[in-house]
């Protein structure tokens, strides 16, 4: 009897030694976790449960002859990688705060490189295949400068809150939208241009095929902008390469329906504008571009911006109204105050230049955007630049409410942020509330931010998890009704009010077409 129990206790040993191996190896391990190209190893957050791991290529560097080519897997490695650091930022200009753009906005001031392509996980996942919803932060800065390290990207908040957070680099300016005849004639798709978001869908490919490793559900993954990363986010849902690659979209003051915002051309004229651009440093081929350095490349100044060239990026009011679009649900919306492009004209210069542009639909217009005093005419060109995002991202809302399955929810952003000096409820003013890094923004604070900021993370989270912002113990949002269209207001308050300043927007709508 003795011998028996003697078995079935080493038995039980042994199996309970299997099941503990087994429990360990689908354990993640921050010393050591595997990617297709290699072994990485990341730290451990301030809480102690949330994973980082940064710095994680998920394409090669597009250096020598990939400048100007899409990104190419990455270079596979030996050993373990270690990923703690912030990864180089997309080659631009230094950083440089200016008016409401403080510190908290900018990149590290170092390093800057063309070799740029990573990303950076934050993951509350204890175990692979965990499954967690997945947020992919795409950033802003007029695809001209930002990076995935921006202090207010910092994504250990919102993991902690139970998604894998991911923040991505992709090339600008030259580097990432440049199109020229002679780029798109050694094209097999006979393109050029938006490289910054074929590296983007190679992100979100990388994504899919690793992310479960760190605990996420390669089939929840939302894609989620602000500015320039909100037309990336709109670019998404119109290009076929993305397709199937995300599941959900977040899109904050930024849109790609019209040029308004002069960041989004059609091929030709941007391979026009192209050619003038590369005689800012007197090369003329392609050849003499790529023997170029990066820091000559970068004294390239211009526009840069998405390319609708009917292959990588579709026209986004057409692919929508045919219903070609990337079918997800859709979270849009912008702020009260934006920014005001340029100085303002006078009353006079101002009605003068309304005549120029809308003829037939200019008495119209000034109605809607009176000018009978220099006040009233700064007054109406301020409400004309919150609307160039407004519009944009309204019309979104309604055009996937309207040919899409999926519902949209629209927001207005209105709380302004204390201290001084104050710019209102500027353009990228939610940043610190939607991703819950307030901490990281040098503000005297108090609790009606504290709430905010817990509130819209909480909707953003929701969202991400279920495709639908609403939750227990947070104000009704409803979905976007095209006859009685509806926002949250995110300020002092929380509360569903009716859209703003319809009538200008609906004028907008027309005029756009």
């Amino acid at each position: 009897m003795k011998g028996r129990q003697g078995l079935i206790f080493i038995t039980f040993l042994v199996v309970l030694f299997f099941v503990y191996k087994d429990k360990k190896h689908d354990a993640i391990n921050v010393k050591m976790v595997s990617t297709e190209a290699g072994l990485i190893s990341g730290k451990t957050g301030a809480d102690g449960i949330v994973k980082i791991f940064m710095g994680v290529p998920f394409a090669a560097p597009p250096l020598g002859d990939l400048r100007w080519k899409p990104p190419q897997p990455p270079v596979k490695w030996k050993g373990v990688k270690e990923c703690v650091a912030p990864p180089a930022s997309a080659m631009q200009n230094k950083p440089a705060p200016y008016m409401m753009w403080t510190m908290e906005y900018q990149i590290p001031a170092e390093p800057i490189s063309e070799d740029c392509l990573y990303l950076n996980i934050w993951t509350p996942a204890k175990k692979k295949g965990e499954r967690l919803p997945v947020i992919v932060w795409i950033h802003g800065g007029a695809f001209t400068g930002g990076s995935g390290t921006v202090p207010l990207y910092n994504g250990e908040a919102m993991a902690e809150k139970g998604v894998v957070f991911i923040t991505i680099n992709y090339r600008l300016g030259p580097f990432g939208f440049l199109a020229l005849p002679e780029l798109s004639a050694e094209s097999p798709e006979k393109v050029s241009g938006n490289y910054g978001l074929l590296d983007q869908v190679e992100a979100l490919k990388w994504i899919k095929r690793n992310i479960s490793n760190f605990g996420g559900d390669p089939g929840n993954v939302t894609i989620a902008g602000q500015s320039a990363g909100s037309v990336s986010v709109n670019a998404l849902m119109v290009t076929p390469k993305a397709k199937g690659l995300f599941q959900r979209a977040i899109g904050e003051s930024g849109g790609m329906f019209s040029a308004g915002l002069g960041i989004v051309n059609e091929l030709k004229k941007t391979e026009a504008y192209g050619l003038k651009l590369i005689d800012q440093i007197g090369v003329k081929s392609v050849k003499e571009l790529r023997e170029k350095s990066a820091d000559e490349i970068n004294k390239i100044q211009g526009r840069f911006g998405i390319v609708v060239d009917d292959v990588v990026v579709l026209n986004a009011e057409k692919a929508f109204a045919g219903k070609l679009q990337n079918e997800v649900p859709l979270i849009s919306g912008w702020t009260a105050d934006e920014f005001l492009f340029g100085e303002p004209l006078s009353a006079k210069d101002f009605r003068a230049a309304t005549e120029r542009n809308y003829g037939n639909d200019a008495e119209a217009f000034l109605k809607l955007f009176p000018a009978g005093s220099d006040e009233e005419a700064k007054s109406s060109q301020k409400l004309m630049s919150v609307l160039n995002f407004g519009w944009q991202n309204f019309h979104w809302a309604y055009m996937e409410s309207k040919t899409g399955k999926n519902k949209a929810w629209l927001y207005y952003f209105t709380r302004v942020p204390p201290g001084e000096p104050s710019y209102g409820a500027f353009h990228s003013a939610e940043l610190g509330y939607a991703l819950h890094t307030l901490k990281f923004w040098n503000k005297p604070f108090v609790k009606t931010d504290y709430d905010l900021e817990n509130t819209m993370s909480s909707y953003w989270v929701n969202f991400a998890r279920t495709g639908d912002p609403n939750g227990e113990g947070l104000p009704v949002w409803p979905a976007f009704d095209e006859s009685s269209p509806r926002v949250i207001e995110l300020g002092d308050k929380v509360e569903a009010k009716p859209v703003p300043y319809l009538d200008q927007i609906h004028f907008l709508d027309k005029i756009n077409k």
